[in-house]
């Protein structure tokens, strides 16, 4: 009977490391484009949790703020938990799972977010929900985001997702089979190429301009919700030239933001005092901002939230100064390294932080 049971007992052992390890395996590594933001979400939990600010959104926060910037600049410590096309209930559960680990000063959330009411695409979805630690706001999070198409199953067991992609296996797979890659610098997707903004698709009439109940509702909860942990938030909408920012939507952030008291910046209406030129400072034609544009966004944004809201400059505690002139030795190394690259080869040839 005991020599029944200790077989038993290694079966399921060796079933559950080939199970496991299989799935590592063949759930994405997000080395190498398309699909670096992948790998985001989980950087957040390598951080060291001392946050003044952080940031929640979809690419117009994590290409658009830079993190050491803010450091070098205000003394100013921050976070940017961005993923592709991050829905607003996205966005208001890591608010949630933020807190299980800390309470930053400030949230600013990007209000882009707002144009949807409803899930949206499996795809953009795993690249949000993915990489959260397990816990109630992942839990609350899968299931205000699943489409028809999705299963509980394979969000909570990876591996019936991506069982199909053995076929593409390769060298990333096993290197970064333990620990995923780098791809950002406290969220932050640093790239250095430029593509000028030489067209802008012409924005597609609206039947409806009106936000959703659904987007409202989560917005709402991420008003009280900061303000039950006294904690400033502050809306924002990135610089960039497209997807299109009509009045209409533009009307409804405003009177939002002051019926809830709220600082809300449009990016948009301070191109020229940033300092931003589409010719140089966009990686992808005016969609995002490069690196140098994330700079001058940076110490705009860094002197508005000085104005209004004093956040201490933290450049004189010594541990905490280390710790981030540590991160801003590695970004600018990073920086160097991307222009080297562009010079040499005219692309970018490793986007890793490594």
């Amino acid at each position: 009977m005991r020599t029944t049971i200790v077989r038993i007992l290694i079966a399921i052992t060796a079933f559950t490391v080939v199970f496991f390890g299989l799935q590592r395996l063949l759930t994405p590594k997000f080395a190498t484009p398309p699909g670096l933001e992948g790998g985001m979400m989980r950087e957040y939990y390598r951080s060291n949790f001392d946050h003044d600010i952080i940031f929640l959104g979809d690419c117009e926060v994590y290409a658009n703020f830079s993190p050491i910037t803010l450091w070098e600049e205000f003394g100013i410590t921050s976070f940017i938990r961005g993923t592709p096309q991050q829905l607003i209930w996205q966005s208001y559960y890591l608010l949630q799972d933020t807190l299980r680990f800390e309470t930053p000063r400030m949230v600013v959330f990007n209000v882009l977010a707002m144009q949807y009411n409803e899930p949206q695409n499996e795809a953009y979805n795993r690249l949000t929900l993915d990489g959260m630690r397990w816990g109630m706001p992942k839990i609350r999070a899968i299931s205000a985001s699943m489409t028809e198409e999705e299963d509980w199953l394979s969000h909570v067991f990876p591996f019936f997702r991506y069982k199909d992609r053995w076929r593409n296996i390769g060298a990333n797979d096993f290197r970064y089979f333990f620990r995923s890659p780098r791809v950002s610098l406290q969220g932050f997707m640093i790239r250095a190429d430029v593509e000028p903004a030489e067209w802008i698709p012409f924005p597609t009439p609206r039947g409806n301009y009106q936000f959703g109940d659904k987007a409202y509702y989560y917005l709402e909860r991420m008003v009280t919700l900061t303000a039950a942990n006294n904690i400033e938030l502050v809306l924002v909408k990135a610089p960039t030239l497209y997807p299109n920012w009509p009045a209409q939507w533009e009307r409804q952030i405003v009177d939002f933001a002051q019926t809830h008291n709220l600082l809300y910046i449009n990016f948009l209406d301070y191109i020229e005092e940033i300092g931003l030129d589409f010719n140089y400072h966009t990686f992808s034609a005016g969609l995002d901002l490069n690196v140098f544009g994330a700079e001058k966004l940076a110490r705009f944004f860094g002197e508005r939230v000085q104005k209004y809201f004093s956040l201490p400059d933290r450049r004189g505690e010594a541990d905490t100064a280390e710790h981030w002139n540590a991160l801003a030795e590695l970004y600018h190394r990073v920086v160097a390294r991307q222009v080297a690259e562009l010079e040499r080869y005219g692309r970018i040839q490793c986007f890793r932080i490594e």
